[in-house]
């Protein structure tokens, strides 16, 4: 287990006009579940494919059409729910949630509302080294999403594309226990990393498969403890909903300007309207979109059409045997391999690097291979723009790399020139130091003659360097020029300290 000290949410404190105020904010997550077909029909899910070409008839609302259970979809809510260690429930039930709006043909949403497949849960947030909090999770239920309207592409008519419409969501609700921007956005980070590693959702925010309703209301000092105390509402201000945030970057911006919006309104003597809202990252400010529903505005009834939805304990016990290793747990297995806190959470952001990094570090010196793996690899990929899926130089090759350094067959110096050489035209590392004679010079004889010479053309660099020790990296540089970068510097090092103290 990581070794954290948990700390109570820091609020973040906004000084008004007239006194301090503090934020409260809880996130409703909506995460597409990775499956190939719609939650309550067989129709592709796939993202990019030609307007309303994967629509089955039940999706477009065709009449006598009936919604049938994906199996898989439920799974994946059970493996998320056990992922996040919360409370499964082994009866849910779906209820219909009646609006109208063009990308909706049936007229209402098919979710859970009442009886939702998993309850209470957690997430652990780190907000620094060794230190994090914990925000709670009150449901996830599993819903089906609507269709696009797309406004641009006429300037008289709107159109509606129903490929999405049926795709399977998790909504995925937290407490009111973040309480300032950045937590609310490490939250995200985190809530995504959990649901790539399980696999019940790609994280994709650009494709809109991850997608944050943002509630935030503001409030004087202390209210939030009395609430915490009471679990009492009224000590709260009005919640506004922002909808639809697909950034951690708008998620912040948004946050700090509807609590500064609110806090207006209240020191002007106002009253903050219950409504949902959107954030405009161009003008850096969120308007209204509608007053904000209640659950009784939906008309929520059971879904006619759908039986309750029961399911077996062995069943949820056989997904939770089958859960991969998550990354809190990765991360503290890498650090006891003794990688700092730093490296274990690079390494472990996304769940391809980590396997990547494992495959390296497999029976070498993992701080060794974290080094080369951080560094080089990473660094190289940033600047190319490239995924570490899309790496031109596999793990092996890596790790290959890192064999020749531990065996001091070549230097660091030359293993730089070697991965560039593996990571632009291939080929087998050890192959290539070979051919290409790239082995690090260990006779001692061939570096002591060098050194010789220098030491003999160089007399008063000489001097210099037994007055002040700090010059005889001088002469370990001009043997490495000498050498073509292949001796090996700790046998430099050590030749140059005895010639020079002699």
């Amino acid at each position: 287990m990581l070794d954290l000290t948990f700390e109570p949410p820091k609020p973040k404190v906004i000084q008004g006009a007239q006194s301090d105020w503090e934020l409260v904010i809880g996130l409703e997550v909506h995460a597409q579940v990775s499956s190939k077909a719609k939650l309550f029909s067989g129709a592709s899910t796939a993202f990019g494919a030609e307007p309303n070409s994967n629509v089955a008839f039940v999706d477009s609302a065709m009449p006598g059409m009936l919604p049938v259970i994906n199996e898989f979809c439920v799974a994946q809510a059970v493996r998320t729910g056990l992922g996040l260690k919360a409370e499964i429930n082994l009866t849910s039930a779906f209820d219909r949630k009646n609006y109208f709006y063009p990308d909706l043909p049936q007229g209402y949403q098919i979710s859970q509302l009442y009886h939702p497949i998993v309850g209470e849960g957690e997430v652990l947030v780190e907000m620094g080294p060794g230190v994090a909090r914990l925000v709670r999770i009150e449901r996830i239920h599993l819903e089906q999403d609507a269709g696009k309207s797309i406004h641009d592409m006429d300037p008289a008519m709107s159109f509606v594309d129903l490929n999405r419409t049926g795709v399977a969501l998790m909504e995925i609700v937290s407490r009111p226990d973040i309480r300032g921007p950045e937590e609310a956005a490490a939250y995200v980070v985190k809530l995504r990393q959990i649901l790539r590693y399980l696999g019940t959702c790609d994280g994709n925010m650009q494709n809109g498969n991850l997608r944050a309703d943002v509630n935030v209301s503001i409030c004087q000092p202390g209210a939030y403890e009395r609430y915490q105390e009471t679990q009492d509402f009224s000590h709260l201000g009005t919640r506004c909903e922002i909808k639809n945030m697909n950034s951690m970057r708008f998620i912040q911006q948004a946050i700090e300007h509807e609590a500064r919006r609110q806090i207006a309104i209240v020191e002007g003597g106002g009253k903050v309207d219950q409504e949902t809202r959107l954030y405009d990252p161009d003008k850096g400010e969120t308007r209204s979109m509608r007053s904000k529903e209640e659950a009784h505005d939906y008309r929520y009834f059971p879904c006619p059409d759908l039986l309750p939805l029961e399911i077996e304990q062995g069943w949820v016990d056989d997904i939770a045997a089958d859960l991969p290793e998550l990354p809190d747990a990765k991360k503290a297995r890498l650090m006891e391999l003794g990688l700092t806190d730093y490296d274990a959470s690079v390494l472990t952001a996304e769940k391809e690097d980590a396997d990547y990094f494992e495959e390296v570090a497999a029976g070498r010196d993992a701080k060794l291979s974290a080094n080369w793996v951080i560094n080089e690899l990473f660094g190289r990929l940033k600047q190319d723009e490239k995924s570490t899926a899309e790496s031109p130089i596999t793990a092996a090759q890596l790790g290959g790399i890192v064999d020749l350094i531990k065996a001091e067959t070549i230097s660091g110096k030359i293993a730089k020139d070697l991965f560039e050489i593996v990571y632009t035209e291939g080929g087998d590392p050890a192959q290539v130091v070979e051919e290409r004679g790239m082995k690090q010079v260990t006779d001692t004889g061939a570096i002591e003659a060098a050194l010789d010479e220098i030491i003999a053309a160089n007399p008063a660099q000489v001097e210099k360097a037994k007055v002040n020790p700090k010059l005889a990296g001088w002469f370990v540089g001009q043997v490495m020029k000498a050498t073509g970068g292949k001796a090996n510097p700790k046998a430099v090092n050590q030749l140059v300290a005895q010639k020079l103290n002699g």
